[in-house]
């Protein structure tokens, strides 16, 4: 990724002090992954583990993405692209709040017009509410495709809610992730 238009952005984005979450930081957690993958996963923001290693999810919800990934689509993260809509930890990890994302936004947004996936899996309602511009809940979203200027983009369950929810929610994750490989055309 050395000299590419996505290190440059990531390099932009590791200077940034448009808003207080800067100030509060270890490191940016940027994106990691395939710069050319055909998937992308968005999720909300870096928590503790994220925010020390400067790499997204790779804490517990991180750890049961990585699972759900290998065993639905057969795939590992250097197979897929993985971002969120912020780039810094929001202190004691609460939400992040409206003019955050906003801030952030541009990262996000120039992200995946470089990536270019054909498919984006949305992690949780902060993702799936700013990339599909709506104000409903996952629970109300998920279980469909919707259309995302050139790609689809499949709304799922924030890991983070698996762990907290159970067995309902990893089954409902993973006919999501099912429903992403349909797309991609990496179903059998």
């Amino acid at each position: 990724m050395a000299d590419t238009p996505l290190a440059q952005l990531a390099a932009d984005a590791s200077a940034c002090t448009r808003c207080r979450l800067a100030g509060h930081r270890t490191q940016v957690v940027f994106g990691v992954g395939d710069p050319g993958a055909d998937l992308m996963f968005v999720g909300e923001g870096p928590g503790r583990e994220e925010d020390l290693r400067g790499e997204p999810f790779v804490g517990r919800s991180g750890q049961l993405l990585d699972r759900l990934m290998a065993e639905e689509l057969g795939i590992g993260r250097d197979r897929c692209y993985i971002a969120n809509v912020v780039k810094c930890r929001p202190p004691d990890n609460r939400d992040p709040l409206p003019d955050e994302i906003e801030l952030c936004r541009p990262f996000l947004t120039r992200q995946i017009e470089l990536v270019r996936p054909s498919v984006v899996v949305t992690l949780g309602n902060f993702a799936m509410r700013l990339l599909l511009g709506t104000t409903d809940g996952i629970r109300s979203v998920r279980g469909r495709v919707y259309p995302f200027g050139d790609a689809h983009l499949v709304p799922t369950y924030h890991p983070a809610a698996a762990l907290r929810g159970g067995g309902t929610v990893v089954a409902e994750m993973r006919s999501d992730l099912v429903r992403a490989k349909r797309l991609l055309g990496w179903a059998t």
